[in-house]
């Protein structure tokens, strides 16, 4: 796994060549020139106490904390995809990551796909920051050669935090539940201090459920069940001081685990559009889910095998007509997704976040 870093990714986006992206995806010409004028001629300056340095207009990159700029990052990478099967690029604003399959020691799809990517981001005028670009690989493969970009080597690493996740060389979850405990304790202070206080348990609770039961449940739905029983243990014991100081039962890890999972699982279930929809196919009796197989405990115990049996340990399967399955029934054969006719909810969308990232100075 190559996480790749982009130097200023948000700065170096060149408005024209953005704009000829969203024309050849289809958007209108007006939406496009407003989104040009949003971007090109924008005065900037720099206060420091009382003294104020001369205005510069910049025409190139887009605004930081902007809602606008990682929608159009977005586009703008919409084109940078995997020219072969065995690897994947997962894109998130300016984090991407390159998975790479490696058989047999062969490592040639995986390097000509690192080298496409750095001339596809020379291209789009995006700087790779080799430094801070780190590598992952498997133990397996030990005899890995280091991997260069512009000349530079790549420091391999055996953990590496991706998107607020802890991502380990033997995809385990010990560091990132030790990451998660340590930072849910540090909250406890602040916890014991509104004890003191005198707060109400409501409060607190309220209290917990938005500055520590939502650090201990992030991506719980994926990691809890691949965790180890001492994994969760750590966790759970977290909650337990959190009962003691609170003085009321809280709902346990288990218990919310199950639930959103369960809740995932009919949101995917029930829409036919997501990636995964095909893997939830009903037996021709329409009460069970199909079964499937898995050679490994890691994959076994991943999300999508364990959301399947948990739909199948449900006492009933929900009919095909529920709520709960908004877009369309469950059936034993995967549907394609209906392919678009419009590009209105793109529209839509640019248009929202646009007029949210103009001052208030523009509509008086």
């Amino acid at each position: 796994m190559l996480f790749i870093d982009f130097s200023s990714a948000f700065s170096t986006i060149i408005p024209q060549q953005l704009i000829h992206k969203l024309v050849q995806l289809g958007l209108n010409t007006s939406l496009c020139s407003w989104l040009l004028d949003f971007l090109t001629g924008r005065p900037q300056a720099v206060w420091v106490g009382s003294n104020t340095y001369s205005t510069i207009t910049l025409n190139t990159g887009a605004p930081q904390a902007c809602v606008l700029s990682p929608l159009l990052l977005t586009l703008l990478n919409h084109d940078c995809t995997q020219s072969n099967n065995s690897n994947l690029f997962i894109k998130f604003a300016d984090d991407t990551t390159v998975v790479g399959l490696i058989s047999n020691r062969y490592e040639t799809n995986y390097r000509s796909e690192v080298s496409r990517l750095t001339g596809w981001c020379s291209d789009n005028n995006l700087s790779l920051n080799v430094e801070k670009t780190k590598e992952i690989v498997g133990r397996v493969h030990t005899q890995h050669a280091p991997l260069t970009i512009n000349g530079a080597t790549v420091e391999r690493v055996r953990s590496t935090k991706f998107l607020g996740v802890h991502i380990t060389e033997d995809i385990s979850w010990a560091d990132n539940t030790a990451a998660l405990a340590k930072k849910a304790q540090q909250r406890l202070y602040f916890l014991h201090n509104l004890r003191r206080a005198r707060a109400p348990a409501h409060i607190m609770c309220t209290f917990y459920r938005g500055t520590i039961e939502s650090i201990l449940t992030s991506c719980i739905s994926v990691r809890y069940d691949a965790c180890n029983a001492s994994c969760r243990k750590t966790l759970q014991r977290t909650v337990r001081a959190v009962e003691k100081i609170v003085g009321v039962s809280l709902p346990s890890l288990q218990d919310i685990y199950r639930t959103r999972l369960t809740h995932k699982a009919l949101s995917i279930a029930g829409d036919p559009t997501h990636p995964s929809h095909s893997f939830f196919s009903l037996m021709p009796s329409e009460r069970r889910l199909r079964s499937l197989q898995a050679r490994t405990s890691r994959l076994k115990d991943s999300f999508i095998h364990q959301a399947v049996r948990m739909l199948n340990s449900l006492p009933t399967l929900l009919p095909p007509h529920s709520p709960l399955f908004p877009h369309a029934p469950l059936n034993s054969e995967p549907q394609t997704p209906p392919a678009p006719t419009t590009h209105w909810d793109l529209h839509q969308t640019l248009c929202a976040a646009l007029v949210c990232s103009l001052p208030h100075s523009t509509f008086n």
